[in-house]
């Protein structure tokens, strides 16, 4: 029977409410055509916020205004603290959080995908697929770093790109299966409000890089599971907003070591936390000087 005038689908009438949060940091360049991207992403409405973290000429405030989006300037405290305040200011009855870089555009049902993907209540996040302008698959889902893994694909990635840590790690296999993973990429990933706000949302001690990291891990602490869902597919054009990429390998590093931190906590692992910080602060010296 089709659908006439009024009437909603089962679909579209049990659907969950989706707010989208896109964090701008001069991104007029790009923030168009993710706006653009928008409409087509759900059958059912989404409410849209950009969190401007370098409100300046005005730019941003039209483009979000123009494309029906919340504009929200701010300060700018980190990716992280600005996922967080954006969240707040979005109304309570709005079950589900798309967080996304403006550098993104979403495939068309990529936000129903997603939701499809949830079949248990434990479901805390779901990723798309997330791909680069050629069709490339990004690792976007990743296992919780460990020791082994961790240590391994800091030292072995740049020189043995195939090594088996960071194969581990990255769960690179480009596989079209659906699966559960320790953590889900910060570029592009739909989030159960509840466990959100549970979880007290991003860590904003994390001013940019391993929010998602720290966030992925509090939620399998807390039992919740993070989904990678490849039918899902978005397009990320890269990190245009990464403006010195020296600092931004410094601020990798520092990051990293407050995971580390968090990840293996207490007086007895404190000289493994110091070697661990140790080796972080030589790699970023020496991939700074290369820069």
């Amino acid at each position: 029977m089709c659908k006439t005038e009024g009437m909603e689908t089962d679909r579209e009438r049990t659907a969950p409410r989706v707010a989208i949060v896109v964090v701008s940091y001069g991104s007029d360049a790009v923030l168009p055509a993710f706006l653009a991207s928008v409409p087509g992403a759900s059958r059912a409405p989404l409410d849209t916020v950009v969190a401007d973290n370098r409100p300046a000429d005005g730019t941003v405030e039209r483009l979000s205004r123009d494309a029906g989006a919340h504009y929200l300037p701010l300060e700018n405290r980190g990716y992280g603290a600005a996922i967080n305040a954006a969240e707040a200011t979005i109304a309570d009855d709005v079950e589900w959080l798309l967080i996304s870089n403006p550098d993104v555009t979403l495939g068309a049902g990529a936000v129903d995908l997603l939701l499809d993907a949830v079949d248990d209540e434990r479901i805390a996040a779901v990723g798309p697929r997330i791909v680069d302008e050629s069709g490339v698959v990004y690792p976007s889902a990743r296992s919780i770093p460990s020791l082994r893994s961790g240590v391994g694909h800091a030292l072995f990635v740049r020189i043995w790109p195939g090594n088996p840590w960071t194969r581990t790690y990255r769960r690179d296999d480009a596989s079209p299966v659906r699966r559960d993973t320790g953590w889900l990429s910060g570029a592009c990933l739909l989030v159960r409000r509840s466990a959100f706000r549970e979880l007290g949302g991003f860590d904003d001690e994390f001013f940019m890089y391993f929010e998602d990291v720290d966030f992925g891990f509090r939620l399998g602490r807390a039992r919740y599971r993070s989904v990678y869902e490849p039918a899902a597919v978005v397009v990320h054009t890269g990190a245009h907003s990464t403006e010195n990429s020296a600092e931004m390998v410094r601020v990798h590093h520092l990051s990293a070591a407050r995971f580390i931190g968090r990840k293996y906590p207490g007086p007895i692992l404190f000289p493994l936390r110091a070697v661990l910080r140790l080796g972080l602060r030589v790699r970023s010296a020496l991939m700074t000087r290369e820069r």
